[in-house]
């Protein structure tokens, strides 16, 4: 073995090395008791197909489900959460493996989470529920309505994370490109993710809205503490490997029947190639889109966001 080999095969396992003990001095994780952005609203907990899921209710009204992004956790709802309360029974959960739910260690391939909503909704006995998600959150209601589930009546799906084989996420930036390549190689996307900090998930997460001051400093906080939980970078590279996997969800989409309105941001990952083919393949679905928005629509256009699931016409909101 020639003398590069040797110094590039220490160098890997030095970083290996490296890597782990970076990820063993990571401090604990403090659970929060209350929601830093509306402390009168009560965090709950449900166990869902054997796992404990992180949740949220509040408000009076028809039932509203809301379906958060991959990556991200109910909070991404925190500035339409309150103003929805008035017209609905507004819940938000947080996925297997995504904000302070547990993280099982399975993997994490759609029917993993459709199966977790399905199983929350007949837990907490949700009935003739709107559910309206963002990107994997649109997708996982989609396939809901494909499935005709009894308790859903309307699906409301916000940049649908369909395409791409599912890496849409690569398109947010520059370091997400390399980073989401990288994390697909076996030992070296373990390595990389384990490197995980503040300054590698800014961009990444910029990506997502039109401006990133859209995204709170609270909540880009939290989001990455909640990354540092023990298990949960392993759980979102089983999520980045089996990515692929959501863009089947096209196949299904022509079972939806009941009301069905796709939502995009003039911004979002997606191209207009890849949302015509999710309006084809859905028989009668409505499309408008939010003039500015970006890939997480709850952050950086909430207003409109808000008209679209009461059903006002916002005035920045067109049909395609």
């Amino acid at each position: 073995m020639s003398v590069f080999l040797i110094g590039a095969l220490l160098l890997v396992v030095g970083l290996i090395l490296i890597s782990l003990m970076v990820e063993a001095l990571r401090p604990a994780v403090t659970v929060p008791d209350r929601l830093t952005w509306a402390n009168d609203i009560q965090i709950q907990y449900v166990t869902v197909n054997g796992h404990r899921l992180r949740y949220v209710k509040t408000g009076n009204g028809p039932s509203l489900v809301l379906l958060h992004t991959l990556r991200t956790q109910l909070d991404i709802f925190q500035k339409i959460i309150p103003s929805l309360s008035r017209h609905f029974t507004v819940y938000a959960p947080d996925y297997p493996g995504h904000g302070y739910s547990d993280i099982p260690s399975v993997d994490y391939e759609p029917k993993l989470f459709v199966n977790a909503v399905a199983g929350f909704l007949e837990t907490l006995d949700i009935q003739d529920a709107t559910v309206a998600g963002i990107s994997i959150g649109g997708t996982i209601a989609l396939l809901l309505a494909a499935q005709h589930h009894p308790r859903v009546k309307t699906v409301i799906a916000i940049n649908p994370y369909d395409y791409a084989k599912g890496l849409g996420i690569r398109r947010s930036s520059v370091v997400a490109q390399v980073l989401f390549r990288v994390a697909l190689v076996p030992i070296l996307g373990e390595t990389a993710m384990r490197f995980r900090n503040r300054t590698v998930e800014a961009p990444i997460f910029n990506g997502g809205v039109a401006e990133p001051s859209a995204i709170p400093a609270q909540l880009r906080e939290e989001m990455f503490l909640v990354g540092t939980r023990p298990g949960h970078y392993q759980a979102f590279l089983s999520l980045l490997r089996h990515a692929h996997k959501w863009e089947d969800a096209h196949a299904r989409y022509n079972s939806i029947q009941g009301p069905t309105l796709v939502v995009y941001g003039q911004k979002d990952w997606s191209t207009i190639t890849e949302r015509e083919a999710t309006q084809r393949d859905i028989p009668g679905a409505t499309v408008q889109e939010v003039a500015g928005g970006g890939h997480f629509l709850s952050l950086d256009r909430p207003q409109e966001i808000e008209g679209v699931i009461t059903g006002s016409n916002a005035s920045s909101i067109g049909h395609c």
